[in-house]
């Protein structure tokens, strides 16, 4: 132990001469508050001599490099003119580590072909607005992950800085999990600590990035740190984080009471109950509140009770902290204390459906067998009986949230049938149940042998039959949408008979759910003869059904023969008509996709810009750069704006267009307010995509990024940067493209 305290004292000599240096440098700190001052006076007690080494980083050889040639080229315009060093082969095991490293090779983006694949499928099923949904921060993010884990934190770090691209913070917070995950995966503690080590210079690197050290990244250290006891470790880090982030003392407070609560130290314990017994001002309110909460995770009865009697629980700044201390009464079973505290609420006019969400709070936390004896033993069946008296006493009426807390609370003891009885409860109030917590009712009717996972959905049904309730055919389009969502065509199916045996007639949204999930024209024709036979008013998404459903089974002269069909709503015939042009493009048919999308415009109504897009997106052949322009012109809404220019300058790469490209792009810098916005959405949605593309598109790109700069004024990001980085290590013949 005394090796490993004498190794924490060694680790960070340089850390307070470099913040004297540097303090003046970095981004300004603003000086503690009050509640700052004062809780450090008696906080800890620390040694000022406790101290991190910084881990020195191993830099690796310099080595050659095939890709000199177009390095430079890169270099030139990011730097203006002015060469920088590329990153030797060596240091990231080069264009050789790329290729032999299986899931490096695909870090950030995939394939060309296989994006648009992605995007089809996207656009068919969730009908998202934007096929570019995804973002270079995510792509970067998942780079640093990749590279981490076959490099380690530190030596991902310095790659990165020697091409200029720290991470954000989720990168930081992505390394920091990684040393805490590696520190508690092994039994050596001075591996563990060497991991601290790690962590440590991470924060510094923050630091020296001006990112703020927030919650979010220290989180994860503390918290091992206080698994494993190290006091000396928490001191020592508690000073790091509270130097850089002032504002986190508050926070502070509630892992500092973690750790003394984890060591059993009371008179640390007792000291920070003085100081709320003390300190009753304003300022001093959100520590006292996290030291609060903190102590309210421990079985000290005696000590939360009086702190809850000095601070108030109607002086918490937010429900959710009051719905904590409802769990801790819970807990340490103190209802005279929450029936008390509810009360008061009740008589302060407090609004009701938090009141009944806080007697779920309270009833859900009571303690079962794996936490107290059997004397103390409290079943499903009494939480729920708790939970049903403490309404009626305070003549209070559960709502769907706290009745959902219930049901959640009992899946997860799998206590299926009484999550099932919750819901004829809430039937007979006339609440309702919504699609998340029917899922999880579903989960866990598959996992446990009490029921199938269809037979307790519909035993569930047949329950509220027996109260003279009537399930709803929503109800049952609840479990078709389930059954089909998990590919279990049969069950889905089978929905519907189970409808008709209940006498629960079908609406238009089961057919459309039993349409769109045909795989064969006679399934599609049979079901859509059903829909006529039974009465029900054929909706427009029957008819969009039929479109997608005949599409997809390769039946497009079928597809395209639906808009000729007399029962749709005149209001929705341009609506499916829609359907049909982005069904059509999708298919390579942009010829007919245009011939519709022109009779729409005629009668004078506008294609939706999802619609718009899917024109945009399909259109690949040389020659039709004009029809893109006019229909970007189409689009209004700003977001979709700023896709289809960006889709349409890809087009414009892929075709080398390269004078629309720039003009494109000098559009596209109006719609922002700063020329960084617009290369954020530039490189995100059209360079990101052409990385792995062919070399022939590199030369347009690079010689886009040459002319946007000298024409239009846009210096090249540190994201065209990475994206140009990971491409010389990514294609082999780049340097023959010299």
């Amino acid at each position: 132990m005394q090796v490993r305290y004498s190794f924490v004292r060694n680790l960070s000599t340089g850390l307070r001469s470099r913040s004297a240096t540097k303090r003046g440098t970095t981004k300004p700190q603003s000086s503690s508050s009050s509640s700052s001052s004062s809780t450090s006076s008696f906080l800890s007690g620390l040694d000022e001599n406790f101290t991190l080494s910084s881990l020195k980083l191993k830099r690796p050889s310099d080595s050659g490099d095939s890709s000199n040639g177009v390095f430079k080229q890169i270099s030139s315009i990011f730097h203006a003119g002015k060469s920088v060093k590329k990153p030797d082969s060596d240091e990231i095991d080069g264009a050789k580590e790329f290729e032999r490293v299986p899931n490096l090779s695909s870090l950030s983006s995939v394939s060309q072909s296989n994006i648009l694949l992605q995007r089809k499928e996207q656009s068919r099923q969730k009908k998202q607005k934007c096929v570019f949904e995804f973002t270079q921060e995510k792509r970067f993010q998942k780079l640093i992950e990749v590279c981490a884990k076959i490099l380690g934190p530190e030596a991902t770090l310095e790659l990165f800085g020697k091409v200029g691209r720290e991470p954000s913070v989720k990168g930081y917070n992505a390394l920091v999990e990684m040393c805490i995950d590696n520190a508690r995966g092994t039994d050596d503690e001075d591996i563990a600590i060497e991991e601290l080590g790690k962590v440590f210079n991470l924060f510094k690197s923050m630091r020296e990035q001006g990112l703020e050290l927030q919650e979010q990244t220290y989180r994860p250290l503390l918290l091992y740190i206080i698994d494993m006891r190290m006091v000396e470790e928490f001191q020592f880090f508690y000073v790091v984080i509270k130097d850089e982030n002032p504002s986190s003392v508050t926070r502070l407070g509630y892992y500092e009471m973690l750790l003394w609560l984890k060591v059993n130290n009371d008179e640390k314990i007792q000291g920070i109950c003085n100081y709320i017994a003390e300190n009753d001002g304003e300022d001093t309110s959100d520590i006292r509140e996290s030291y609060l909460l903190a102590l309210c995770e421990s079985e000290r009865m005696e000590e939360i009770l009086k702190m809850l009697e000095i601070i108030g629980i109607k002086n918490l700044s937010s429900t959710k902290s009051v719905a904590k201390i409802f769990q801790a009464l819970g807990r340490l079973l103190l209802e005279p204390v929450a029936e008390k505290f509810l009360l008061d609420f009740k008589t302060s006019d407090h609004e009701a459906d938090n009141i009944t969400n806080f007697i779920a709070s309270y009833a859900v936390s009571i303690p079962n067998l794996s936490v107290r004896n059997i004397l103390q033993m409290a079943l499903v069946e009494d939480v729920i009986k708790k939970f049903k008296d403490l309404h009626q006493r305070l003549e209070v009426s559960p709502s769907s949230s706290s009745y959902e807390k219930l049901i959640l609370h009992s899946c997860a003891l799998l206590k299926v049938h009484m999550a099932l009885d919750i819901v004829d409860e809430m039937c007979e109030a006339g609440l309702t149940l919504s699609t998340k917590v029917l899922h999880s009712i579903l989960q866990i009717c598959d996992k446990t042998s009490e029921y199938n996972l269809l037979e307790g959905a519909y035993k569930m049904l047949e329950d509220l039959e027996e109260l003279n309730l009537k399930p709803a055919a929503g109800m049952y389009n609840v479990i078709m949408a389930e059954c089909l969502r998990e590919k279990n065509i049969s069950d889905g199916v089978r929905v519907l008979e189970h409808m008709q045996c209940a006498d629960i007639k079908p609406d238009s949204q089961t057919f459309s759910y039993l349409i769109s999930n045909s795989k064969t024209k006679e399934d599609i024709v049979k079901y859509y003869e059903e829909l006529k036979q039974s009465g029900i008013v054929a909706t427009k998404q029957i008819f969009m059904a039929l479109v997608n459903a005949y599409a997809a089974c390769g039946q497009l002269e079928k597809a395209k023969k639906v808009i000729l069909d007399p029962l749709i709503p005149p209001k929705s015939l341009n609506q499916v008509k829609a359907v049909l042009v982005s069904v059509l493009a999708s298919h390579g048919q942009l010829s007919e996709a245009f011939v519709i999308y022109e009779e729409i415009k005629q009668v004078g109504h506008k294609l939706e810009a999802k619609d718009v897009m899917s024109l945009i997106e399909h259109t690949h052949s040389d020659g039709e750069l004009d029809r893109l322009l006019l229909l970007l012109e189409e689009l209004d809404d700003t977001d979709y704006w700023n896709d289809a220019c960006c889709r349409i300058i890809l087009y414009c790469i892929w075709n080398k267009h390269l004078s629309s490209a720039v003009e494109l792009c000098n559009l596209l810098k109006d719609k922002f307010q700063s020329d960084e916005q617009v290369m954020e959405v530039l490189f995100d949605k059209v360079f990101s995509l052409i990385e792995e593309s062919e070399s022939s598109h590199w030369h347009t790109c690079l010689e886009l990024l040459s002319e946007i700069k000298d024409k239009v004024g846009l210096l090249p990001s540190q994201k065209c940067h990475d994206s140009l980085l990971r491409a010389c290590a990514n294609a082999n013949d780049l340097h023959n493209t010299e």
